[in-house]
């Protein structure tokens, strides 16, 4: 159930690479994640991130200058790509021209040179491949390389935002909050491959790659990158084929693809993106029924929601499926708690609403005892007044006689 070994994926990915974790600790997602990455409370406010799965957006920085203007930037100018300073470009051999730029979607391939602001080299890489737009590499090159000519290179000055952000990182060994200097150079730009005349192999190591990042950006804190990226490797796996498949690795692609929605639906809880959360979540459970982290999370939404009585009868599914999970145990142990608090005021709610029976029915009795009391008092007293008129006119008729 917790298989944690490293996410990294970067050693024989050269796409991977650029973006190493700064921790060293074991990853806790699919595969690898743990139902140790939901210990802590999800109502911890996180960011505002825009996600591919719905909810709250923010706009998307890009780059200030419009691809298709038909003019090559000048030599040895810097020009500020986002117009927020952070983000600075300037060319240093020129191009094959504006029409020679590459497009989102496209395999890029590039030269690069990383350095600290103060010029000490991190690494440097000659044939550095992704996918442009996808999120594969740090911000600064994927909003770069989309300005870039054909065979221009260029020199970049991006901000930690744009870069390695507060974290830092391991692969390449880059301090927090740093500054970085990059050299750049394009050196080819291809359409990427039709997905349906992909082999099986190459789907699921493609989705592999995608998924792989997606765990990256969460161990970051990045939850809406994450969700882009898992997205991402989601459409690879659902995408129709041309190509025969067996059993075998349909299989394992559907492993890849419930890996993802499990991760995803993890993104999207620290997103309070709850309705998209349930959703992966149930498409987990609608190839796997018995998937233990798609029913803790599904669970998991489902208190959020207020839903205890639901959220509490899928996770004593769950702890049934795997007893000994102190994780399920605790959280339904919260939620048992939670549910006889609400039932509680409730009651509390609807009695005040309602008002007090008991108290009602106890004035009613003693208003039939008060009324019942009047009575017998004024029958006492008709009776007596009829007897002392009895007897005095006893008295009057025995004196005339």
């Amino acid at each position: 159930m917790t298989d944690k070994e490293e996410v990294t994926g970067a050693g024989d990915n050269p796409e991977m690479v650029l973006f190493g974790k700064k921790s060293g600790k074991a990853s806790l997602l699919d595969s690898g994640e743990d139902f140790e990455m939901l210990d802590d409370d999800i109502d911890d406010n996180p960011p505002p991130l825009e996600d591919a799965g719905g909810g709250k957006k923010t706009k998307t920085e890009e780059p200030a200058e419009d691809q298709n203007t038909g003019t090559s930037a000048p030599l040895d100018e810097w020009m500020d790509m986002l117009g927020n300073g952070q983000l600075k470009k300037k060319v240093l051999q020129a191009g094959n021209g504006p029409d020679s730029r590459p497009t989102k979607g496209q395999n890029v391939m590039i030269h690069l040179k990383t350095s600290l602001a103060d010029g000490t080299l991190i690494e440097e890489q000659p044939e550095l491949s992704f996918t442009l737009g996808d999120g594969d590499v740090i911000q600064a090159l994927d909003l770069t390389v989309q300005l870039m000519e054909m065979r221009e290179k260029a020199l970049v000055q991006a901000n930690a935002k744009y870069a390695y952000g507060a974290l830092g990182s391991l692969a390449p060994d880059v301090p927090p909050n740093a500054e970085l200097a990059l050299e750049v150079q394009l050196l080819d730009a291809t359409e990427a491959p039709d997905l349906e005349l992909l082999s099986p192999q190459e789907r699921i190591a493609l989705a592999g790659q995608k998924r792989e990042r997606g765990n990256v950006y969460y161990q970051r804190a990045d939850y809406a990158f994450a969700v882009n990226s898992y997205g991402i490797a989601l459409q690879v796996t659902e995408s129709s084929s041309k190509v025969d498949i067996s059993p075998e690795e349909e299989e394992e692609l559907m492993d890849v693809k419930v890996k993802c929605l499990n991760n995803m639906a993890a993104a999207q809880l620290k997103l309070d993106h709850y309705e998209a959360a349930l959703r992966s979540c149930v498409s987990v459970l609608a190839h796997q029924p018995d998937n233990i982290k798609a029913l803790f999370r599904k669970g998991k939404v489902l208190a959020l929601q207020g839903e205890y009585a639901e959220a509490i009868k899928i996770l004593k599914r769950a702890l049934k499926l795997e007893p000994s999970n102190k994780t399920i145990h605790a959280e339904l142990s919260k939620l048992v708690k939670k549910h006889s608090e609400q039932k509680g005021a409730e009651q509390a709610m609807y009695k005040k609403m309602l008002g007090n029976p008991a108290s009602g029915s106890s004035g009613m009795q003693k208003h039939q005892a008060r009324s019942s009391w009047v009575v017998s008092w004024k029958w006492l007293f008709g009776a007596t007044a009829v007897a002392i008129g009895g007897v005095a006119l006893s008295v009057v008729i025995a004196a005339r006689n």
